[in-house]
Parts: C-alpha cells; structure tokens; sequence
C-alpha cells in the first residue's frame, strides 16, 4: 500500500489536488482509498441524540451505523495514523492534511510564503493555487492539477512508496537514521524504499489477520521465546516451520 499527504492551507486547492489524483489514479486501474484529517475540535460525523450516539453515550466504545449503501464505523477517540490505515488494503491510499513525517507530501499554497510554511525535505511536488504563478519553486516541480493531470498522477507514482513503520532511530536504526530520515532520503532519490533493512527475519506476527511490523530486537526475542519452549517437544526439528496460533476458543471449532 503506497501512501502520499496532500497539505496547504484552507482554500488553497488541497481537495481539488486529491480528486485529481484519485480519479487519474483510478482510471489506470489502481485501487485507491483516501483520508481526511479535519483540524476542527468540535467535528463529529454523529450528531447528539441520533440512536448511534445513544449507544455511545451508554459507553459503547466501538459503534457502527450499518445503513442500506454504507457503513460507518465510529471510534470514540482519534485513531494513530497506522493503526488506521491498518483498516486499508488499496493500492494507494491518498492523505489529505496529514502531516506525517515519514510520509512523502504534496504542498498546495495561496503564494510563496504559503508553501514555505510547509516546506521540508519529505516535499516532492507542490500544486494548488500556486500553479497559476509559477511552474517550478525550489527546483521541484509545481504541477497545475486541472491543466496537468496526468503529470500529477506520474509524480505521485514516482514518489509514492509503501508505508514506513514510523520507527525512531532508538528504537530500530538499521538504516542508520529513523523512519523519516529514510522518508527523506527516498525523496531525494538517495535510497529506495526496499533499501530499508527492516525485514521479518524468519518471525512474523499477524493480529486479528493484520501484520505487526516488529524491530529485529522484538523479533529475535520472540524467536528465542518460541524455540525454548518448542526445542522441548517432541516432533521438533531443527529449521522446521513451527506455526503458533493464539485466538478464542470458538476460532478452533
């Protein structure tokens, strides 16, 4: 799943950008999902007194509103960024407002100033607004979505790269920098996304069937855990596939 954020200011083009992408990415027959960060407090998609709400009010902590064309899954709280797009399987998942940095960015702007607010080194492409002034700002290309369509589309599949776990330095560092050092790097055309040395070394964990991406210190601990234990048994072979699986009771009937 590869994953690009749109940012700007209101009214500087972001949502025009992102139907322009979704729709050129779509026709070249990608799956596409999307996200939208709404950077209002008082949001709320249900409205006091609806059932819905009822049931969150009785402390219903997950709540879904099963309707005849959608269904709408409330969270009584914000979701983390991978958590939520854990929920996604599309080929490309399009982020609008999301400010990640470990994710690669298109920055729309009213002027100058607009995008130098915004500006770092995870930008690959700017558009918006500011593409009826100029077609080039800080040597990266300023793309007019409506008149430059495909182009866009090009940009965002040139830079757009498969989620990075979002790792700090301490926590992993194989790569010699966090996530969004590597983030920056891919941008720049100095590593590619495969490059990251972070690989599922003979250990993999899935939960509720979604994987856990785990740094080599938790894999290996895991793997020693796991091998303790079954180097016991009999059956066990040295370099067998051992498979564990953990679930309700109800999941083996």
């Amino acid at each position: 799943m590869k994953v690009i954020s749109v940012r700007g200011l209101t009214h500087s083009g972001k949502t025009t950008v992102i139907e322009t992408i979704i729709s050129g990415l779509r026709r070249r027959g990608y799956s596409v999902g999307s996200v939208k960060e709404i950077h209002y407090e008082a949001f709320a998609m249900d409205q006091p007194g609806t059932n819905t709400d009822r049931h969150k009010q009785a402390g219903a902590q997950l709540v879904t509103a099963l309707g005849m064309a959608e269904t709408d899954i409330l969270y009584q709280a914000k979701l983390p960024l991978r958590k939520l797009l854990a929920h996604y399987d599309h080929d490309y998942v399009i982020l609008e407002g999301v400010d990640d940095p470990a994710i690669p960015k298109i920055v729309t702007g009213h002027d100058y100033e607009g995008l130098e607010e915004r500006l770092d080194d995870t930008v690959f492409a700017f558009s918006g607004v500011i593409a009826d002034q100029c077609s080039n700002y800080r040597g990266k290309a300023v793309v007019h979505c409506l008149q430059e369509a495909d182009r866009l589309v090009d940009l965002v599949q040139q830079y757009a790269f498969d989620l990075l776990p979002g790792f700090s330095e301490k926590c992993c560092g194989l790569c010699g920098t966090d996530c969004a050092g590597f983030c920056r790097q891919i941008v720049a055309n100095e590593v590619k996304r495969a490059d990251c040395p972070l690989k599922d070394d003979g250990v993999t964990l899935k939960i509720n069937e979604q994987k856990v991406v785990m740094v080599p210190f938790v894999q290996k601990l895991i793997q020693n855990v796991v091998l303790s234990v079954v180097s016991e048994l009999e059956g066990y072979e040295k370099g067998a596939d051992i498979k564990i699986h953990l679930g309700r009771p109800e999941d083996d009937e």
